[in-house]
């Protein structure tokens, strides 16, 4: 009973899911799916990446928390439009719940939609949205164990940002092998981009940013 539970839940939320991907194809939006452990610097990221994309990629962000709207108010500091869910407790975003919140977006004056889901990098990854990509964020701050006991993320993502590398100049200790975390999930996923880089120095955006627009302009329909 508890099997047919789960396979009830995962085909209605693949059923929103579906519908969300006509959406974006319809409008011709790429959809990027972000997960991370909370406090990994998500909304630190999307906030200096929307900044570095003005003129070039209009963002849209649909934000997702158990709590509050904190992580919203930082977004809509860059103007971009944000729609905010509150879970009340679950541990990841629903199809269902990103396709009300699509009718609240401006999806005609948006070349890309981030999603940022629940902090959470267990749940979030087996819960479809529609999206184009999934993008993994794991700060150095969270030790480079991460990949091997949480393989699952890493293996679906598209993408995977390193972030706060400017710990490493700043001499904090933190026990991270950068070249040991790339093996790891280069051995999870053959073709996934890698990207080290700060929120808090911008070093590394270069990279990020024309990943982002390259992916924008191009990426196929859904």
């Amino acid at each position: 009973m508890k099997i047919k539970v789960v396979k009830n839940i995962l085909s209605e939320n693949e059923s929103y899911a579906k519908k969300n991907r006509a959406i974006f194809a319809k409008n011709n939006i790429l959809c990027l799916n972000m997960i991370s452990s909370p406090g990994s610097g998500k909304t630190a990221i999307l906030v200096k990446t929307i900044n570095r994309l003005k003129g070039k990629v209009r963002v849209g962000i649909i934000e997702g928390d158990i709590q509050t709207d904190l992580d919203a108010r930082r977004i809509r500091t860059t103007r971009a439009p944000v729609v905010q869910i509150n879970t009340e407790g679950g541990c990841h975003l629903s199809a269902a719940q990103v396709h009300s919140a699509l009718k609240l977006l401006p999806l005609d004056k948006l070349d890309v939609i981030i999603i940022e889901n629940v902090g959470n990098l267990v749940c979030p990854s087996v819960f479809e949205l529609g999206e184009s990509a999934k993008i993994a964020v794991l700060s150095v701050a969270e030790g480079d164990d991460k990949p091997a006991k949480y393989p699952e993320i890493f293996a679906r993502a598209k993408v995977l940002l390193i972030n706060k590398i400017d710990l490493f100049a700043a001499g904090a200790s933190i026990d991270f092998n950068l070249k040991k975390v790339e093996k790891e999930v280069r051995r999870l996923n053959k073709k996934i981009e890698i990207f080290p880089l700060s929120a808090r120095t911008c070093q590394g955006f270069k990279n990020w940013r024309k990943w982002l627009i390259d992916s924008a302009r191009n990426h196929p329909a859904q």
